[in-house]
């Protein structure tokens, strides 16, 4: 064997030896949650999940712990006569979709990707959501919880 068959030998191997340790790393990553997006006028936020078992049921424990989390929530402001849409990955609406506000319902179970609401419902007496600031959650999964996305609407 010539010397530039041997380099060339050891480069492929060295090659190969690279992808199999990226392919191994890879496969210890967690894979990305599902997304959800909250639109109000130019600005937008997205987020993934704050727990988010696979698209199985979140047992009471794992729940507790990702509300946790919930105060580190993306947040956008929110002007009086604005229209907050609300967009969610496939995979979220296929289990079914609530709008909780302050940890309450606030819509009927959704099995669309897409769903607006007045900027006038998150600042209002008359639905409990006064205040500067309010919590906007996501949570999919029609009869058990497999999911919660959170989002701060802050008052312009």
């Amino acid at each position: 064997m010539t010397t530039l068959q041997s380099v060339v030998r050891r480069r492929a191997v060295a090659v190969a030896g690279a992808v199999s340790a990226g392919l191994l790393v890879l496969s210890a990553c967690d894979k990305p949650t599902p997304v959800a997006t909250l639109t109000v006028g130019q600005d937008s936020v997205n987020s993934e999940a704050l727990c988010y078992n696979d698209g199985d049921a979140l047992d009471a424990e794992s729940l507790k712990k990702c509300l946790k989390k919930a105060d580190d929530a993306k947040s956008i402001k929110v002007g009086q006569d604005e229209t907050v849409r609300i967009g969610v990955d496939p995979e979220i609406a296929k289990q079914g979709w609530v709008v909780l506000v302050n940890g309450r319902p606030f819509s009927d179970v959704s099995k669309e990707t897409y769903r607006t609401i007045p900027s006038s419902a998150f600042f209002n007496v008359q639905y409990g959501t006064q205040g500067e600031t309010n919590t906007l959650a996501i949570q999919s999964g029609e009869k058990a919880k497999k999911g919660l996305w959170t989002f701060k609407l802050k008052k312009a």
